[in-house]
């Protein structure tokens, strides 16, 4: 038992280290760092409305080539545009109306030079590029291609690059404030194997030189990071979904020897999109369908394409995030990037440093999906079980304009975050409205962290600034002292930011009622020692 004990204690561990390194945990940056991560003069004068990504990938090279048309309007009068692609991969040519254009390299950012750009056009130019992309290291947390083969040594490939950035293998205007409008994939492979990407399949080609090219339509704007390639020797069912918008298509790619433990295992899949549409309101996606697919890494909230490799397995791998039993209900994988569809891409942060609206909302979708089919308890045992996962040790914002997230905690701190926020309206029906309301109001949109501030405030009508100052801002958490002697409790908050004065619910001499705690002490009347703090809120207790 022992033995089990610290090989589970070591999994937690090594899975939420692997969580920061979405992005390299640093706090020296460098110019290439704030060209990635700011909107640079280079990128505000114009606007992504379509992209044309027209690429073949040989995976016994473990290389590709091909180009991308880049679509965008002319916001103001500049000449010079910044694109991304990261080394080694290089950009050969660019073409504006047929004519090559002169460019530069700056490290990870390359500079086009164009011709007088007038405001409102629309224009376009082709970037061609080749190269051996990064491969993965430990995808997804380390990202790029993975160049794996399946268990009958065909070959199994597929793309990972949250954080890292799609400029990993692909050229595009890589910052999360600007999502094209719409796009087109397509990707040539060798013949007897299929790719899978995003949107929803318009043709399928065989060509002459034992190749073939699928291409995928992506009608709703989509972000970079969850643009992806899924070559494999897949085979295809589906479902189709009564959803609150109507008839929603639901595909699952999967190795061929893996068709019937699929099929068993993906009704999660259903269940999830039950749950999450009554608490977020429609899958934002329609248009594009729901896809699940197979590959040789965990998994990755793709839009409309989410990648899927947790085994086969209940939970985690397997396991428990939160040690209540709880956790092996449903298979983490499917919910968790599932729950992205409405959080990260429906809404998008607009900087890294406001990745917490990304995993803070979809670790609290985990619980919602409990919620959804066991009940609040079940919901809040889970929720309250992962809180053993958070270190608090940097606070759930990064830092701006360099790419660069908050701290790992934004998962599980974010979701109890949320949990206690929920306790606070005492309206679960309001509570509800609130959810599907974020995904109203900024549905296809890029946000910041701001502005989902400011909603909550306004649709709660309380002034939230310093709740959200204190769990998304500060390491602390915020701890209830107290005495209890001579028939007079005792309490106030420590370890709180200024102007911190959320109430909580107690149990007292067996009653439950409310407590409003500030940093100065308050008293109390009590007819004994009996006094018990509500465990739905993220709180310490110290005892003098």
């Amino acid at each position: 038992m022992l033995k089990q004990l610290l090989t589970f204690i070591v999994f937690f561990f090594s899975m939420f280290a692997s969580y920061g390194q979405l992005l390299q945990d640093k706090s020296n940056f460098t110019h290439q760092d704030t060209l990635r991560g700011s909107i640079t003069p280079e990128r505000e004068w114009w606007d992504l409305t379509y992209y044309h990504l027209d690429i073949e990938v040989k995976p016994d090279e473990k290389y590709i080539s091909g180009k991308n048309t880049v679509q965008y309007k002319v916001l103001k009068p500049n000449t010079v545009m910044q694109i991304d692609l990261q080394e080694p991969m290089e950009i050969t040519k660019v073409l504006q109306d047929k004519k090559s254009l002169s460019f530069k390299r700056d490290g990870n950012v390359y500079y086009i030079m164009l011709q007088t750009q007038k405001v409102g056009d629309i224009n376009s130019i082709e970037i061609h590029y080749q190269g051996q992309p990064r491969e993965a290291k430990r995808a997804p947390w380390d990202g790029g291609f993975s160049w794996k083969k399946d268990q009958n040594g065909k070959h199994f490939v597929a793309t990972s690059c949250q954080g890292l950035g799609a400029s990993v293998w692909w050229p595009n205007k890589d910052h999360m404030y600007d999502e094209v409008d719409s796009m087109l994939i397509s990707v040539t492979y060798p013949k007897g194997l299929m790719n899978v990407s995003n949107g929803r399949l318009r043709k399928l080609v065989e060509n002459d030189n034992n190749t073939a090219t699928s291409h995928w339509f992506v009608s709703n704007p989509i972000n970079n990071y969850g643009v992806n390639v899924n070559i494999g020797d897949y085979t295809n069912f589906s479902e189709v979904y009564d959803g609150e918008k109507g008839k929603l298509d639901m595909d699952y790619w999967v190795l061929k020897y893996n068709l019937e433990k699929a099929k068993e295992h993906f009704k999660d899949a259903p269940k999830m999109m039950k749950a999450f549409e009554h608490w977020f309101g429609p899958y934002p996606f329609y248009e594009d369908s729901f896809k699940l697919v197979e590959v040789p890494y965990l998994g990755m909230e793709h839009q409309s394409s989410v990648t899927y490799g947790n085994q086969y397995k209940k939970g985690y791998l397997g396991n428990d995030l939160s040690r209540t039993g709880w956790g092996l209900k449903w298979d983490f994988i499917i919910v968790h990037e599932g729950g992205h569809e409405w959080f990260a891409n429906n809404i998008t942060n607009k900087d890294a440093a406001d990745m917490w609206i990304h995993e803070g909302f979809t670790a609290y979708s985990e619980n919602l999906f409990l919620d959804y089919y066991y009940g609040k308890e079940a919901s809040a045992d889970y929720v309250i079980g992962t809180r053993a996962n958070i270190q608090n040790d940097r606070p759930l914002i990064g830092y701006y304009k360099v790419n660069k997230e908050g701290s790992s905690d934004m998962y599980y701190k974010g979701a109890n975050m949320l949990h206690t926020l929920r306790q606070l309206i005492e309206d679960d029906k309001l509570w509800r409205e609130i959810l599907r309301g974020l995904n109203s109001k900024f549905y296809h949109q890029t946000v910041t962290t701001k502005q989902i501030e400011d909603y909550i405030s306004e649709k709660t009508n309380k002034d939230l600034t310093a709740f959200f100052n204190q769990y998304l801002r500060d390491v602390r958490i915020p701890t209830l002292e107290y005495e209890i002697k001579n028939g007079k409790l005792k309490y106030r908050y420590i370890n709180i930011v200024e102007g911190f004065d959320m109430p909580i619910e107690v149990e007292i001499d067996g009653k439950t009622e409310w407590l409003f705690p500030k940093s100065e002490w308050k008293t109390k009347t009590v007819e004994s020692s009996d006094f018990k703090i509500d465990r739905d809120y993220y709180i310490y207790s110290k005892k003098l």
